[in-house]
């Protein structure tokens, strides 16, 4: 069944974020802190081993980086593309009227925006979405996705104990992405060649490095404005040269 994966994976982060919203009352404001900035740190290394294992190569001499002019090229390019839209904005706006949907109270801080959107990007960005998504559409094998739902599950527990039921509503981006890449597939399979696939997960490794800095000294980086930088690499394996 196309689709089970993404299914599975809103699934297992609506349960996790549902643990950590009940533990979160449990866990004082002192180590909140501490454990947003050990997972800022998980997710640096997240994204500088996903850089690490595209851009370095070793032919069984030495090591040599690839890829790295186009990796600068789809960021400057992808970051201008959303920064013309917007779309951290956009983000936002969508957390805020979210917040006052549902009445949402207690958000003196923020957190119910920082949380969807924080949670939104990690679940969203990472190679597994893209290569999990495309993997269920065309083979309909779920077990990139059945993997990365336990990897989110627990993220989100976490996630929702620091920041609250915000980290719920990232389950919205994320059925709309995946659902996306899951039913045009077939459509874009014929162009993704390991190159393409592995130029989107470098782009999108630096992407989730550069969430974990802002998980942990707060918003320095407009992560959600570079998001368009991940699908250059596809228009570029478009062009005839």
């Amino acid at each position: 069944m196309p689709g089970l994966g993404t299914i599975v994976n809103a699934l297992a982060i609506i349960i996790g974020a549902t643990i950590g919203f009940f533990a979160k009352g449990k866990i004082s404001s002192r180590f909140q802190k501490t454990i947003m900035q050990v997972i800022g740190l998980s997710t640096m290394f997240i994204g500088v081993n996903g850089v690490v294992s595209q851009m370095l190569t070793f032919d069984g001499k030495a090591f040599s980086t690839q890829y790295t002019m186009n990796m600068i090229l789809f960021l400057v390019i992808g970051s201008i593309i959303g920064e013309a839209i917007d779309i951290e904005e956009k983000l936002d706006s969508f957390g805020e009227w979210c917040k006052r949907k549902f009445n949402v109270k207690n958000d003196g801080e923020g957190f119910f925006v920082e949380g969807f959107i924080s949670s939104s990007l990690l679940f969203c960005i990472g190679a597994m979405a893209i290569i999990g998504s495309l993997e269920d559409g065309i083979n309909h094998n779920h077990t990139i996705l059945f993997t990365k739902s336990l990897m989110d599950g627990i993220s989100a527990l976490i996630f929702a104990a620091s920041f609250g039921i915000g980290v719920y509503f990232s389950v919205v981006p994320l059925v709309i992405y995946q659902g996306l890449l899951t039913l045009l597939a077939s459509v874009v399979s014929p162009f993704l060649t390991d190159s393409v696939i592995g130029q989107m997960s470098l782009v999108g490794s630096v992407l989730i490095f550069a969430l974990g800095i802002n998980l942990i000294f707060g918003k320095k980086v407009k992560v959600g404005n570079m998001l368009p930088a991940i699908f250059l690499p596809l228009l570029y394996g478009l062009l005839p040269f």
